[in-house]
């Protein structure tokens, strides 16, 4: 299964909706179709696990500028993420996922995954 996702300067992903059967793999292509800044409005999609308190998630990646607003310390909630983009890069992450459900995507630099989330459903 592949998926085209932009991310753009109105923090909205264009695609927030990817769906797979059991045992697939699953290649997204992200691509910063904005214009700002990355340091202002970078973009990255990090899959997260089912279960991922996703708040409690974002609040722990606002802290992390460090590492480009990529948690360490709740990396084993991630299945899979892309670098953090600046305008016009592009990033491209393949995974497999062995359980059906309904895992959330979001973008992690700070204050954006209220509006920047998705949902990958696996069946």
């Amino acid at each position: 299964v592949e998926a085209n996702i932009k991310g753009s300067d109105q923090m909205q992903y264009d695609n927030k909706a990817i769906e797979a059967a059991v045992g697939d793999t699953v290649k997204i292509n992200f691509e910063n179709t904005g214009k700002m800044a990355k340091n202002v409005m970078g973009h990255n999609v990090v899959v997260l696990k089912k279960g991922t308190d996703v708040a409690a998630f974002a609040t722990a990646a606002m802290q992390a500028a460090a590492t480009e607003y990529f948690p360490e310390a709740k990396k084993d909630s991630v299945i899979a993420h892309t670098k953090l983009l600046g305008p016009g890069e592009k990033d491209t992450i393949s995974f497999t996922v062995a359980e059906a459900g309904e895992y959330t995507f979001i973008c992690t630099f700070p204050g954006h995954y209220v509006l920047m989330k998705g949902t990958l459903t696996v069946k």
